[in-house]
């Protein structure tokens, strides 16, 4: 602002001194005629004449053609007419007086402040003086009884009172405008000469007429003359100016279509200055103001205080085309004469409108391109630490692996806390994610630079270990990392301490980021089990052995080839004996090795990148089996495990019901089983997932419930139909107590929420009766079926009509359900 106030200070001055030099030379100029007045005294003309000369030079002064330039307005006139015819009929010093009084008189008609009345009666001085002077240096002699016809020196004449008119006006008008000098000089100069030549042609006419005696009625020509001239040019004027009006406010409205907020602003503002010839345009919006000129933004910053608004100043609205909205207000100051047309006032509507749409535009431009960051900053980040993501940190960790050798080797740490759980159980989820916060605070300030560090879900977290110079200092690294987490936490006014393990794990030789998560994965482990803090993966200590490395590189061909197969172990109602659903178990049939059972294999499905693939495989198999059996008579449900890393994938729930149609299924016969021991930690990520499937009418089960240590809590977050109870406690619910404990409790939880229960390994029939009399509906086991191919399946169900075990009717006393009613029992 102060910088500001020094540039109108510096115009205000160099102002001044160019009225001021104006007005010296004015008085110097009525001086020097008063005194060729004295030195050589003529008669005075008749008080009529001059009372006509002042009376013409006032109309023909009023009689104006604005041109506006920026702020200001150059106004073209007819005095010089008179002025001319004036001297070829009244001697020179009295034409200056009648030109002086006449400047005086319209001043004081219109009310000019007074530096604008002396310096109008002083340049109206020098003016006429030049005119005046040639007239002199000519010896032209006035005589309004016999007037000559001075050709020459009236052109000359009309040449002079038109240069001195543009040195005295023209530095006035660029000074006060800003504008440059020969721009002001030459603007609308086309214009300009045609005025001056008809004023030429009309101070002929009358001098011609009256020095060759003509008839005086020809004089009469002259006011037609002029005034065509007037109207013509005031038309051509007006019709110019709208048109670069209009031009520059297209030009303008092209230029707002932009998406950046200070840009339109920037924009805006400059160019409203130049549509209305504004000193200065500005846009004020909530807490942010922009000031302008035509050529350049003066200040962008934080709106200040109010202040009263200066005379000169016109304001709009910047309002949407609707009314609706309003976004702030442009405020045009012009600093001169000039007041907006009403023409000029719809430009402006139209121009703040244009401006109100464009800026919310860019704030809207603006407001997604935030939520974009933000999307894009959520999707590789951890919403509760700030720290990366698991998807981050495979892609960081891709994009290491394709750099060039020489940055450097890196490792990865895996770290898990050690007994967190007991956290979450004592002190609740609040205090949980309070710790997690911290420990991850920890780590961030722990790590080097270009170093990641990422939380995978739970208590586990990773670090990307960069630029290691040796594969030394990856250990020295981590130990310093686990270090950070040594000291206490104090959450809800309580000091706990963290404890965790490190697994480490090269990158060298790893071929990618699933293998190199993988090894350390089972350091970590080998850290947990052996009591130490960080451990560094050993091949020679891998408790994968050669043929479970061999099976990573052949579970493409298995996909590929089909050797994924289903086998289904039947699910039967425990009164009565009838199969009510099937559970669907993968087998890999491998061409080298036999039978593979899930235990052998599906670790390495999961971390091979495959799970997908496999999961649909299994899926699919389920699906046409399913149907088989119900294009049999038997509609059954068929029930399907699923990995937790499944349920990581957002993608999988549409894939799950794509299949469902695909194969005309409905959703509430498929059962999706969820390894309760290992949803636990990823209860944040899969309860959207689960959600889904289970609002689309997937039926979900928890498998070998009460295993856990967050029984209840998985029951309160995860939306289940189902409870299958381990075979752990069915194997002990004869001998147990403590066993038959937890069976009695699990159907009593299941009744109570309206859920369904099977017990899974049931092996002899006093255990399906012990089952049976604590409430257990349902249960699979060698004792009524192993698990069958589904064509296999199917022919026990033709078999026994679907009855695969003698009813309890005596011990269970219930009558047997007809059939079609069976299949909904677990449900």
């Amino acid at each position: 602002m102060s910088q500001d106030r020094n540039v109108d200070n510096v115009t205000d001055q160099r102002l001044r001194l160019l009225v001021g030099l104006v007005v010296v030379l004015g008085v110097c100029a009525a001086a020097g005629f008063a005194a060729h007045a004295l030195r050589d005294p003529v008669p005075p003309p008749h008080p009529a004449v001059l009372a006509g000369l002042c009376g013409a030079l006032i109309i023909a002064k009023l009689v104006k053609v604005h041109v506006r330039v920026q702020s200001n307005l150059d106004s073209n006139t007819w005095g010089e007419v008179p002025v001319l015819v004036g001297l070829t009929l009244v001697p020179a010093p009295w034409v200056v007086f009648c030109a002086v009084t006449a400047s005086l008189v319209i001043r004081l008609l219109v009310r000019a402040g007074l530096q604008k009345s002396v310096f109008a009666v002083a340049k109206d001085t020098l003016t006429t003086g030049a005119a005046a002077l040639i007239f002199l240096s000519f010896g032209v002699r006035a005589d309004l009884d016999d007037p000559s016809f001075p050709m020459l020196p009236i052109v000359v004449a009309l040449a002079g009172f038109i240069v001195v008119d543009h040195l005295a006006f023209v530095p006035v008008l660029a000074a006060a405008t800003g504008g440059d000098l020969w721009q002001v000089a030459l603007h609308d100069w086309a214009s300009k000469v045609i005025l001056h030549l008809g004023e030429l042609v009309a101070v002929l006419l009358v001098v011609g007429v009256l020095a060759t005696g003509t008839n005086p009625l020809l004089l009469l020509g002259v006011p037609l003359v002029v005034v065509c001239m007037h109207l013509w040019q005031s038309r051509s004027v007006r019709t110019r100016e709208e048109r670069e009006s209009w031009q520059r406010l297209a030009k303008a409205t092209d230029e707002l279509n932009a998406v950046d907020l200070t840009q339109v602003l920037h924009s805006a503002t400059t160019r409203a200055a130049q549509i209305f010839s504004a000193v200065e345009a500005a846009i004020e919006l909530a807490g942010r103001t922009v000031r302008a000129t035509e050529s350049q933004v003066l200040t962008d910053g934080p709106a200040p205080a109010p202040a009263t608004a200066p005379p000169d100043e016109t304001t709009v609205d910047l309002i949407a085309h609707d009314g609706s909205v309003r976004v702030g207000v442009l405020r045009l100051r012009f600093g001169g004469t000039v007041r907006l047309t009403e023409v000029e006032q719809y430009k402006l509507r139209t121009f703040a409108s244009a401006v109100c749409t464009a800026i919310r535009n860019a704030q809207a431009y603006a407001e997604l391109a935030r939520i974009a960051a933000e999307n894009a900053h959520a999707a590789g980040h951890d919403p509760l630490t700030g720290l990366a993501n698991r998807r981050r940190l495979y892609e960081h960790g891709g994009r290491l692996f394709d750099a060039p050798s020489h940055s450097g080797l890196f490792a990865l740490l895996l770290i898990d806390l050690n007994h967190f759980k007991e956290v979450n159980d004592t002190l609740g989820h609040a205090a949980g994610d309070e710790v997690l916060r911290q420990v991850a605070a920890r780590l961030r300030d722990a790590a080097a630079d270009g170093d990641l560090v990422a939380r995978l879900g739970g208590d586990e977290f990773a670090v990307l270990l960069t630029g290691l110079p040796t594969p030394a200092l990856a250990g020295h690294r981590a130990t310093g990392m686990l270090a950070a987490l040594e000291a206490d936490i104090e959450v809800e006014g309580m000091r706990i301490s963290v404890e965790a393990a490190g697994g480490i794990a090269l990158a060298a030789g790893t071929g990618g980021v699933e293998e190199l998560m993988r090894r350390a994965d089972i350091a970590m482990y080998q850290a947990k089990r052996s009591g130490e803090q960080t451990f560094v993966y050993a091949h020679a200590r891998d408790t994968a052995d050669l043929g479970r490395l061999m099976l990573t590189g052949e579970l493409r061909r298995a996909v590929a080839e089909h050797e994924f197969i289903v086998d289904f172990q039947p699910i039967v109602d425990l009164g009565t004996g009838e199969v009510v659903a099937a559970e669907a178990l993968a087998r890999w049939h491998h061409p080298d090795q036999g039978s593979l059972s899930p235990v052998q294999f599906l670790e390495t499905v999961e971390r091979s990148g495959q799970l997908p693939a496999f999961a649909d495989a299994v899926l699919e198999q389920s699906l046409i089996a399913r149907q088989s059996w119900r294009d049999a008579g038997f509609d059954l449900p068929v029930a399907v495990n699923v990995s937790p890393r499944s349920l990581l994938d957002p993608t999988f729930p549409g894939a799950v019901l794509a299949m469902l149609a695909r194969h005309d299924v409905p959703a509430n016969r498929l059962v999706l089983e969820l390894a309760e021991t290992l949803t636990v930690s990823q209860l944040d990520i899969v309860e959207r997932t689960l959600a889904e499937l289970r609002t689309a009418g997937v039926r979900l089960a928890i498998d070998d419930f009460g295993t856990g240590v967050s029984s209840l809590s998985v029951l309160s977050r995860i939306p289940v139909h189902q409870l299958k109870i381990d075979r752990e406690f069915v194997a002990g619910v004869e001998t147990s107590t403590e066993a038959a404990a937890v069976i009695r409790t699990t159907v009593d939880l299941a009744r109570n929420l309206d859920l369904t229960v099977v017990a899974e390994g049931v092996e002899s029939e006093p255990q399906r009766r012990a089952l049976w009399a604590l409430g257990c509906l349902a249960g699979q086991g060698h004792l009524f079926a192993r698990p069958y191919s589904a064509a296999r399946f199917l022919t026990i169900l033709q078999r026994g009509s679907g009855i695969l075990a003698a009813a309890l009717h005596d011990e269970g006393s219930v009558v047997r359900l007809p059939a079609r009613r069976l299949p909904n029992l677990p449900a």
